[in-house]
């Protein structure tokens, strides 16, 4: 997949070249642009364009459904903070799974790339569908439950729920598996089955987590936790795609 971009160094000059462009966006905080440009440099680097597009499709929807709704969350206290903009420690709570792969795939000259990118790629479908879960949820979610004893709780509070956006989750989820299989990293209707349900299954864990465990553990941030999530959504879909293969 990597071509003649698969050089740090030409990576590197164009990825800072692209965020000293797009720094006009209110996407990220300055610190947040510059930690971007090196996950870029590495995606670039690592798995071309296709990498880098990935996953600047996720930060362009991510921020996009983070904007909806914004003054309604901001005037209930629940909306995210900077204006919405994400700083470094978003952008590798959300991608620092993504990035280890990237780097693995290089390593070991693409073997064992089909679960490499199957992991990839549910990653990142993990990640939207917690930020269209999320957002969605927090906006238009009419009943807010704990996922833990279904009790009502307040929009916002780690570990809470609603139908509404439960659905998002799974439409997001749904967004960046097709976005992975346009860009040629899963190829069949399994793995995109693999990476959307993967992806779901993980925002769910991630939920059931932060309710038992956020509150508990001073450490445990919400970018830990989205650390966690995408982890462990790379390894299940890993793990179901060596089942399959078995199986098959």
């Amino acid at each position: 997949m990597p071509s003649i971009y698969n050089s740090w160094a030409w990576a590197f000059c164009i990825n800072f070249l692209i965020i000293a462009i797009a720094q006009r966006f209110p996407f990220l905080t300055n610190t947040g642009w510059l930690h971007a440009g090196i996950l870029g440099t590495i995606l670039l680097a690592c798995l071309g364009w296709s990498g880098w597009f990935a996953v600047a499709l996720y930060l362009l929807l991510g921020t996009l459904v983070t904007k909806i709704g914004f003054s309604y969350k901001k005037s209930r206290g629940i909306a995210e903070g900077r204006g919405g903009r994400r700083g470094p420690e978003n952008v590798w709570g959300s991608a620092a799974t993504g990035a280890i792969l990237a780097i693995a795939y290089q390593l070991f000259s693409g073997y064992g790339e089909y679960f490499i990118f199957i992991g990839f790629s549910s990653s990142f479908s993990a990640k939207l569908a917690d930020t269209f879960g999320s957002e969605i949820g927090k906006r238009y979610g009419r009943k807010t439950f704990l996922i833990t004893n279904l009790k009502r709780a307040k929009a916002g509070t780690d570990g809470a729920i609603s139908l509404e956006g439960t659905y998002a989750s799974f439409f997001g989820s749904l967004i960046m598996g097709l976005v992975m299989f346009l860009l040629s990293f899963i190829n069949s209707l399994q793995s995109l089955f693999i990476v959307i349900t993967s992806g779901f299954i993980a925002t769910i864990m991630e939920s059931y987590f932060g309710a038992v465990f956020q509150q508990r553990i001073s450490w445990l941030t919400n970018e830990v936790v989205n650390f966690i999530q995408t982890l462990f959504a790379a390894l299940l879909s890993m793990l179901i795609a060596i089942l399959l293969i078995n199986i098959n």
